[in-house]
């Protein structure tokens, strides 16, 4: 399984690469490690990914607003936010491979082989007995299941207590004692556990002796923070409302691997939702609901998600979960739901010695909201849609195709108009659509090789519809329309394609889902 894994995140990458999606970045002179550019598809599903997110939340929500901040901001920010002092990853190397990982991560690894084991042996029953099977009393009483469940269980509770701690050796203990080899070599000679910070700093000012250090931030969040009166005031906000973010951060990633999963330089989608003190398990629990909804809409399979409650909790929060997808490398973090409490505004408070106070008229007080956080990664949702689009399909007549099945109001390329030939006045007709629909929709006009290939090749960057014009076309004003997904073709009026395509492709189909 893990090999077929492999082989299926190879396709994707090398397709990905091939079609226009993703280039590794300044390639002609070897690549930069975990950097990566997006090609002219990969900018556009970016950006409709991007557009879903932020309608969602600026659109759908009278209380969410959204901002800009900068990247550079005061150092002391960062002191504030902890992120100088414990922002921090537990390495450890493998001394055969010569390669590093994180510990904890390789124990979270460890202990999810250890569920999947207790899946099957449910799985099984479930088989074996039918419909007279009790899940819950066969989860009560096997051997085999509570044998592994106590491995899990302790487990989970060394790993809590050792990153709570900042305990290295404890947390090398465990890696021994879970018997946790090197994917790659397939030993267990490790190092100790040594801890290294993420922050990217640089020196910013006119002259080399007078520069000031800062940090690239390692996520949007605190922009939106140290905002929050200039927000709230400016747009008369009341608790609870939210403030939206999409930009660009950095970490100093000592493990860069799987593709653009994990890059330096990365983009955020967040929201930090202000609410009353003791309101925000209330809220915490709303957004979790709200967030997988708006994954569930876009129509992926629904067993790619799962919720992963936190076992060690953020020196900021006091609840937190992760929205898992399954990637071809396995279930992996896409999106974090935090309750962060007031740690952020009340350290803000103290560091900066201003105010970020909340007065409620009808409390009749003033407080320190606190947060409750949604943050998403744009390019590891945009490699979840890109992984589970992509599909190697055997046809009827023998054929193959590679084919995105992109949800279409996400798809670079919503239409391809194809003039069935470069002559007898089809291009002239077919360049008349174009002009019609593209103040509408993102389109590509091609007339190069047969129309089976150009198919092939739509097909390949997930246009939903293709619109083949030929000799019919000129007498009567109608158009072949093809269906992606279904490959199905039917005769339609040109009149009628902006209505039929929009239907499909437009936004506002998924956001009246949610």
């Amino acid at each position: 399984m893990a090999q077929q894994d492999d082989n299926q995140l190879k396709k994707v990458i090398s397709h990905a690469k091939e079609y226009g999606f993703i280039f590794p970045s300044s390639e002609i002179y070897d690549g930069l490690s975990a950097v990566y550019d997006y090609g002219q598809q990969g900018v556009e599903l970016k950006n409709n990914i991007k557009e879903y997110w932020w309608q969602f939340m600026t659109r759908l929500h009278g209380n969410i607003v959204g901002i800009d901040s900068a990247i550079f901001m005061h150092p002391t920010i960062w002191k504030a936010s902890g992120h100088v002092d414990a922002f921090n990853d537990p390495m450890m190397d493998n001394k055969d491979s010569k390669k590093r990982y994180r510990a904890d991560v390789l124990i979270e690894e460890a202990i999810g082989k250890l569920e999947d084991k207790v899946n099957k042996e449910v799985e099984k029953a479930a088989k074996r007995f039918g419909e007279s099977f009790d899940k819950t009393m066969f989860i009560q009483t096997n051997p085999r299941v509570l044998e592994n469940q106590k491995k899990i269980d302790d487990a989970n509770e060394r790993l809590k207590q050792s990153m709570n701690a900042g305990d290295m050796v404890a947390l090398r203990q465990l890696v021994e004692d879970l018997e946790i080899a090197d994917p790659i070599s397939g030993t267990r000679n490790w190092t100790d556990v040594r801890q290294f910070n993420l922050m990217f700093s640089t020196e910013m000012g006119s002259v080399a002796e007078d520069a000031n250090k800062i940090y690239l931030r390692p996520e949007t969040a605190q922009g939106i923070f140290v905002n929050f009166l200039n927000v709230q005031k400016t747009g008369r906000m009341k608790i609870p409302f939210g403030i939206a973010q999409i930009g660009k951060a950095f970490r100093n990633e000592i493990v860069a691997r799987q593709f653009i999963f994990r890059m330096r330089e990365f983009e955020q989608m967040e929201m930090q939702f202000f609410v009353k003190p003791g309101t925000e398990m209330e809220w915490y629990n709303a957004w979790k609901e709200k967030r997988i909804a708006w994954h569930r809409a876009l129509g992926m399979p629904v067993e790619n998600y799962r919720f992963h409650d936190h076992i060690k909790l953020a020196h900021y929060a006091n609840a937190a979960c992760d929205i898992e997808f399954q990637f071809p490398m396995g279930f992996k973090e896409l999106e974090g739901i935090h309750s962060r409490t007031d740690f952020d505004l009340a350290n803000h408070e103290k560091f900066s010695g201003r105010k970020l106070t909340y007065f409620d008229p009808e409390a009749n007080e003033s407080y320190v909201p606190y947060v409750v956080e949604t943050s998403i990664g744009l390019d590891r949702m945009f490699l979840a849609v890109l992984s589970a689009a992509y599909a190697n399909e055997a046809l009827e007549n023998g054929e193959e195709r590679v084919v995105l099945r992109i949800p279409a109001p996400l798809a670079p390329v919503k239409l391809a108009v194809l003039p069935l030939v470069k002559k007898d006045g089809l291009p002239e007709k077919a360049h008349a659509i174009v002009d019609l629909l593209k103040y509408d929709h993102n389109l590509q006009y091609d007339d190069k090789d047969s129309i089976g290939r150009r198919y092939r090749r739509q097909d390949a960057i997930g246009t939903p519809y293709c619109i083949t014009i030929d000799h019919q076309t000129l007498q009567d004003d109608t158009v072949t329309i093809r269906d992606r997904d279904t490959m199905q073709q039917e005769r339609v009026a040109i009149g009628e394609l902006h209505r039929i395509v929009s239907e499909k492709v437009d936004l506002r189909k998924l956001l009246k889902q949610l």
